[in-house]
């Protein structure tokens, strides 16, 4: 199946919770619940890492964050590459070469010196990780229109460990809906989509990236205050205590300032979060709106996911980090495509890398090229598909490097962290991660065998990784020297009976 448009919605640090569709009985989704029932909805969709510029790398590449090397954020980058190597393949760029009008309007992330015109992509400059208020065609923008210019108040922050104010975590926001930069995404985007349509013979990519619901969540006050933070089921995982946990969570806990503030706090965070991602659902309203009031709703594939998911206190955490917990790295994924099925919910474990070979498939071009992704295609089609029983994420550091690997299968969860203890969780008996069962004596089973497999795929890909592992778990009967020294006896006898079998 192919289809000649795609429009690819996309957030960032999107928790799945949030929406109607995935279970959230307070804060209604409509319009993306709307495109889930027309669609397909991913039960178990992850981000490759959960961190926005290389999980944004690796949508434009289809490759894992190892192979691409772009490992940080610019923002609290930590010696990495800022940019993808020059000749790296692009999904962008073979559109682009296959005919496509290619459009990107919000946020970019992906590089730093390399900005989304580089690749390609028509739209206005958005970089940075955050809504830039200051940007020249956002300040025309509300100009033309008349509009005031952005002022917050009630601002929500707590106290860092030297004493310091903490992150802005949210504030009020004093412009009308129209002023806001959400609404500015939306109306360029639709001025583009309209632009597209009057060259029908020209497909198109076209992609809106908002900014939200990623902290700070500044919005007007009919969103700061649409939910009632008495509504707010805190999560469980808030009675999180870090035992037995990697110390490092517990620094970050102290980061994002948690026990700085009161819990009636954190329910009007979760409140006021669940009004920003509906002032986006809103948004999206308008830009599916136009789709169809041009006629393109059958000739166009759409697609809504996020780079990853956000804490909003689970785990007394806030943003992301160095902790791969569901709530960060299980994130929405709804795609439809024109002639698939409709109100489908599949369960297969899938990954926004995926993204890059359905987009190449549904325009006709090999996805080879984007190695470390497989079509969605077969499964939004409704085919009963063979698929990997389980998925790894990766993570590299973001204030400071720090290396994890993770498994995720039906039920277990693994986690390997080199700096201190490895964990694993129970995600039947323990959905929400609280207590790390890795040294329980019972589990051994349980964690020979992930690990195994684990460090399988991790050699299997590359993932140079897996050398830590060699020498420090058990990982199995290992077909090469784990030393790699090739300069002691065994290395040596090794070649002699190789030679002689020879």
């Amino acid at each position: 199946m192919s289809s000649r448009n795609i429009l690819f919605l996309m957030t960032d640090q999107h928790r799945v919770d949030t929406l109607g569709a995935y279970g959230n009985p307070h804060a209604p989704t409509p319009v993306l619940d709307g495109l889930a029932r027309s669609g397909t909805r991913f039960d178990r969709w992850y981000t490759p890492t959960a961190i926005c510029t290389p999980a944004r790398a690796s949508l434009l590449t289809g490759q894992a964050p190892f192979r691409h090397q772009v490992l940080a954020n610019h923002e609290r980058n930590v010696g990495y590459r800022e940019d993808l190597a020059d000749g790296t393949f692009t999904f962008v760029e073979a559109l682009r070469e296959r005919g496509y009008n290619t459009g990107l309007v919000g946020k970019w992330h992906a590089g730093t010196d390399k900005n989304a015109a580089s690749f390609g992509f028509d739209g206005p400059d958005l970089p940075g990780w955050h809504n830039p208020v200051d940007n020249e065609d956002y300040l025309e923008y509300l100009r033309e229109r008349g509009l005031p210019p952005y002022e917050i108040s009630d601002r929500i922050r707590g106290t860092l460990p030297n004493g310091g104010p903490g992150n802005l975590l949210a504030a009020r926001l004093h412009q009308p809906v129209e002023a806001t930069f959400e609404h500015y995404l939306a109306t360029r985007t639709i001025e583009l989509l309209e632009r597209y349509a009057a060259a029908p013979d020209t497909p198109f990519f076209l992609e809106l990236s908002f900014f939200g619901p990623h902290l700070p969540y500044i919005v007007p006050d009919s969103y700061f205050d649409m939910f009632d933070p008495e509504l707010v089921e805190l999560p469980k995982s808030i009675a999180e205590t870090f035992e037995g946990k990697p110390p490092v969570q517990r620094n970050y806990s102290a980061h994002w300032t948690f026990d700085t503030m009161p819990i009636e706090v954190t329910r009007k965070l979760i409140a006021v979060y669940w009004g920003y991602v509906s002032l986006i659902d809103e948004q999206i309203g308008r830009v599916l709106g136009a789709l169809e009031r041009l006629g393109l709703v059958d000739g166009t594939a759409v697609f809504f996911t996020c780079d990853h998911g956000e804490f909003t206190g689970s785990h007394r955490l806030h943003d992301k980090g160095p902790a791969m917990y569901e709530d960060i790295y299980r994130t929405p994924g709804i795609v439809r495509i024109p002639g698939a099925p409709s109100g489908q919910v599949r369960s297969e474990f899938v990954s926004l890398l995926d993204c890059t070979a359905t987009i190449l498939e549904l325009a006709g071009i090999d996805p080879a090229p984007a190695v470390d992704s497989r079509s969605l295609v077969p499964l939004v089609e409704g085919r009963q598909v063979e698929w990997a029983p389980d998925i790894v994420c990766e993570f590299h550091g973001h204030h400071f490097p720090y290396p994890q690997r993770m498994l995720r299968e039906d039920r277990y969860k693994l986690v390997v962290n080199p700096d201190s203890t490895n964990e694993l969780y129970d995600l039947e008996n323990d959905p929400d991660e609280l207590l790390n069962v890795y040294h329980h004596p019972e589990m051994a089973p349980v964690r020979t065998r992930l690990m195994r497999r684990l460090y399988g795929q991790l050699r299997d890909r590359g993932d140079n990784f897996y050398h830590w592992m060699t020498t420090m778990y058990d990982v199995g009967d290992v077909d090469h020297d784990p030393t790699q020294s090739g300069l002691d006896e065994t290395t040596y006898r090794s070649a002699e009976d190789e030679a002689h079998v020879a």
